[in-house]
């Protein structure tokens, strides 16, 4: 089963550079979307991925954050609130259970430039592991928000105190690790060089200055049906780039 997830700051845009029309080469079975910033209707209307079943939690406020998930079966339950009144408004969450596996397709917040709502993002990490607790066969995809490790973006030494590098951030990644979770990207790839984003300033694609902050992480039960978790760059139409985990379910 391939599931693809990917940050498209805006869904109507991302479909300007084709890159999302190019998924379909791919034959995903699921694929998860972070920050679409549109309403169902205005997603359907963009007709992608026809034939899947399109499962949509939109902000309240118009043309901000939101998730979106395509998927080949339909889920047998659908959850979109965390039990947060301010990330609930945000439609930030899809929790969808099959038979077999669940997968919640998350868009954490940022936290803000100046750390202003690094407060509400941290509060969050702790709603999301008292969610996930003792649920079995999961996996945990989409924007975290977070770089974990040194080796997870270009310049840790100047960001060491930066939003998406501070230690109360890293520390989250750590406690999800420590609850049974695992970074499959890290399965396969160990060196540094390997990015989700990059900030559209100072030409930092094409020089590669990026950070990784897009996961899929799954609970132990399910790490050894992992059979591939890769990053896929040469799709553009975000400042992000999609990640794709194959897993046998």
């Amino acid at each position: 089963m391939k599931i693809i997830s990917w940050n498209v700051n805006g869904v109507r845009s991302a479909c300007k550079d084709d890159g999302l029309d190019k998924l379909k080469d791919l034959n995903p079975d699921i694929v998860c979307l972070q920050e679409i910033k549109a309403c169902q209707e205005q997603i359907e209307a963009l007709n992608l991925f026809k034939g899947y079943k399109l499962h949509v939690n939109q902000a309240d406020k118009k043309g901000y954050s939101g998730v979106a998930v395509y998927t080949k079966v339909a889920p047998k339950n659908v959850i979109t609130k965390l039990g947060d009144k301010r990330f609930d408004k945000e439609g930030r969450l899809l929790y969808l259970e099959f038979d077999d596996f669940t997968l919640i397709n998350v868009y954490l917040p940022h936290g803000g430039r100046q750390k202003e709502n690094l407060g509400y993002k941290l509060e969050i990490y702790q709603k999301l592991f008292q969610f996930i607790t003792s649920r079995k066969n999961l996996i945990i995809i989409g924007d975290f928000n977070i770089a974990h490790q040194d080796v997870d973006l270009a310049r840790p030494n100047q960001n060491r105190d930066n939003i998406m590098f501070t230690v109360e951030e890293r520390q989250q990644l750590d406690k999800l690790i420590n609850l049974g979770f695992a970074d499959t990207f890290r399965f396969f790839t160990k060196n540094s060089g390997h990015y989700t984003w990059w900030a559209y300033m100072a030409n930092c694609r094409a020089r590669n200055i990026g950070w990784r902050i897009d996961y899929a992480f799954v609970s132990d039960d399910l790490e050894k049906k992992v059979k591939k978790s890769v990053l896929l760059p040469d799709y553009l139409g975000s400042d992000h780039c999609p990640i794709m985990l194959d897993i046998e379910l």
